[in-house]
């Protein structure tokens, strides 16, 4: 469990790419694999919610789109690089495999040369890892100010996925159905800056959480070996949708039940949560299965797709956006990924 006394969160930015894609647009794409397996049209939103999602420009890198969302958080936080004492890099794309995707956003955004800087990597989950990473740091006194960062970006799985699809002589039902997930897959970009409370211009507190998992779950969603997005790489992924949801929400209400009992909370505590955005089911069956009512979230699966690590912080950084929590308000940072893996903070603004 993790509990602060010091941590506070002082601003949130997030980038959205231009390019929007929807679900219509793929299925006419796949209408042959379709066809032969006797699925029809509106298949994917039908099942996910999910009308479309974003891919970046051509040859745009992780990097860039951190680099971008960083720059954002800074400007709107009014913290200088130059007081930036760890960046943290967190979402499944990367540059390449070495050296750290941190390393060129650190070099973009110019930031001392005494700052710590890697990547973390934790499928869905790598931006909660890190807000806790860099919580324990300002809770010890090691940093005052650090910048998480995370850049996804989906045009080379989901591209690949089609092209998988269709050039598959013998493709299988279980083998289209294992592919699925991967054509919900969006981009987006969202930055974090955090502050010991000794120099922070906010109220905002990060009061704690727990994390658990249950990784007899490991096989369920397996992605390509690591390649990098320098654009030659072919990229697949295989998920067991329904096994992972039935396994991930009962790893929630596990989680959940850990998180009341060590912030004190309970579920008419909680004025706003933000979960990790996969799709309709998901959400719905997640909420279920921790008890709290799904009035409390916002959702943009619909729009972005699942954007993986920064599916959560960016949907987050839109609802305060949208709507500014009033003093005193508490969020809940609902995430998981898979693995199996479940991180849940809470916030009190």
């Amino acid at each position: 469990m993790f509990k602060y006394q010091h941590v506070h969160l002082e601003a949130l930015a997030y980038e959205l790419p231009q390019n929007v894609v929807t679900s219509v647009e793929l299925e006419r794409e796949l209408a042959p694999v379709y066809e032969r397996f006797g699925v029809h049209e509106g298949r994917l939103e039908l099942m996910t919610g999910i009308r479309e999602r974003r891919f970046w420009d051509e040859g745009t890198l992780p990097s860039d789109a951190s680099t971008k969302a960083g720059q954002k958080v800074l400007d709107a936080s009014g913290i200088s690089p130059d007081q930036i004492e760890c960046l943290i890099h967190t979402s499944v794309s990367r540059d390449c495999l070495e050296p750290a995707t941190a390393s060129i956003v650190h070099d973009n955004l110019s930031l001392p040369k005494g700052s710590v800087m890697y990547d973390i990597s934790n499928a869905c989950l790598g931006f909660l890892n890190g807000i806790v990473s860099l919580a324990n740091m300002i809770e010890l006194g090691q940093v005052k100010r650090g910048l998480i960062v995370a850049g996804e970006s989906s045009r080379q799985l989901v591209r690949s996925t089609v092209d998988q699809l269709l050039g598959a002589a013998k493709l299988t039902r279980p083998e289209f159905k294992a592919a699925f997930a991967s054509l919900t897959i969006g981009s987006g970009a969202v930055a974090c800056v955090m502050a010991h409370d000794s120099v922070s211009e906010t109220d905002h507190r990060l009061e704690g959480g727990v994390v658990r998992t249950a990784t007899e779950h490991n096989d369920l969603c397996r992605g390509s070996a690591d390649t990098g997005f320098d654009g030659k790489a072919t990229m697949t992924m295989q998920t067991d949708s329904e096994t992972l949801l039935v396994g991930g929400c009962a790893l929630a209400s596990e989680t959940w039940a850990a998180f009341k009992d060590t912030l004190g909370w309970d579920n008419g505590d909680v004025d706003r949560a933000y979960c990790h955005q996969v799709g309709a089911t998901h959400r719905d069956r997640f909420y279920e299965s921790i008890g709290l009512d799904p009035a409390h979230d916002l959702s943009t699966f619909e729009f972005l797709g699942n954007v993986g690590s920064v599916s959560l912080p960016l949907t987050m950084a839109m609802g305060i956006e949208k709507t500014p929590p009033p003093p005193g308000e508490r969020i809940a940072m609902l995430g998981i990924g898979s693995g199996l893996s479940c991180v849940m903070l809470g916030a009190s603004w």
